[in-house]
């Protein structure tokens, strides 16, 4: 069974109100982010420390309150610095229901003729104010939080026409296929990540050679294949170790790692610690 997938095969929030709210601190399990994406939106807001994001193929630090907008299928991952953040996912066309004063500039959102400005908080003091109380909102999910979450959801796309914080982006085709590509790669590792996963096999699948695979593969998460599938497994070690009272040699097995003292050794190059020390400060 696996426990850590990629966010586009997670269950964000339910039907009826799709929004998922994730306070990240160094002893949560989804604490570090691996390079992924989802159909959703998503807002990041750094409450202190500073986190280390990569979309698509920039990669820029954030610090203590910034808020960030994540695009519908951007490839996104990163690295928190002694950081503690939230982040909200959500399935933007929840806000078209029934409301066809703002369908419109949604729909047009959505199908990117808008695109809103990632360093969000940057171009408005108004900004982090309205996440700020939107995160507050979803965490403490007191009666009628549904519909304070979605005011606060059209106070900050209304704040953000109002000041003009989007921009009209066109990609080139060759960049989106490109990106494409990686993002099959990104999947095939999250459905299979327990199996033996060669690069020759994540280079066809990417439809490169494998030593231009591994190049291109770097620039955009900062990693070869092959070192962030072992970065990945260990991340869903991690969630197993945390939500499952399993050994040590079985939990190596289901995240694809054949040799226990392998698996002892990667955990530690990417976590500072063994799986062993892990599991104590998580029970």
């Amino acid at each position: 069974m696996k426990y850590t997938e990629y966010i586009e095969h997670r269950k964000q929030g339910s039907f009826n109100f799709p929004i998922a709210y994730y306070h990240q601190t160094p002893i949560s399990p989804r604490y570090h982010m691996p390079y992924h994406w989802h159909t959703h939106y998503e807002i990041m807001r750094i409450i202190s420390g500073s986190f280390h994001l990569t979309l698509d193929n920039r990669t820029v630090t954030y610090h203590e309150g910034d808020v960030i907008f994540i695009t519908s299928g951007v490839l996104h991952g990163g690295t928190p610095d002694n950081c503690v953040y939230d982040c909200i996912v959500f399935d933007l066309a929840m806000l078209m229901k029934d409301n066809h004063a703002c369908a419109g500039t949604i729909q047009n959102i959505m199908n990117g003729k808008i695109r809103i400005d990632t360093f969000l908080s940057e171009g408005s003091s108004r900004i982090l104010p309205i996440v700020i109380s939107l995160c507050n909102v979803l965490s403490e999910k007191k009666t009628g939080y549904e519909f304070m979450t979605q005011g606060y959801l059209y106070q900050l796309i209304g704040t953000v026409m109002e000041e003009k914080l989007y921009e009209e982006s066109v990609i080139d085709s060759v960049t989106v296929e490109r990106l494409s590509s990686v993002k099959d790669v990104l999947t095939y590792i999250s459905s299979n990540y327990p199996d033996n996963i060669r690069l020759e096999k994540l280079a066809r699948i990417a439809g490169m050679n494998p030593k231009y695979f591994c190049r291109y593969f770097r620039s955009m998460t900062g990693r070869t294949p092959i070192d962030y599938l072992n970065y990945y497994r260990v991340e869903c070690a991690c969630e197993m170790l945390s939500t499952k009272k399993i050994s040590i040699k079985e939990t190596a097995i289901s995240c694809g790692f054949s040799d226990e003292s392998y698996f002892v050794k990667t955990f530690r190059k990417y976590k500072n610690t063994t799986p062993k020390q892990f599991t104590r400060k998580e029970f």
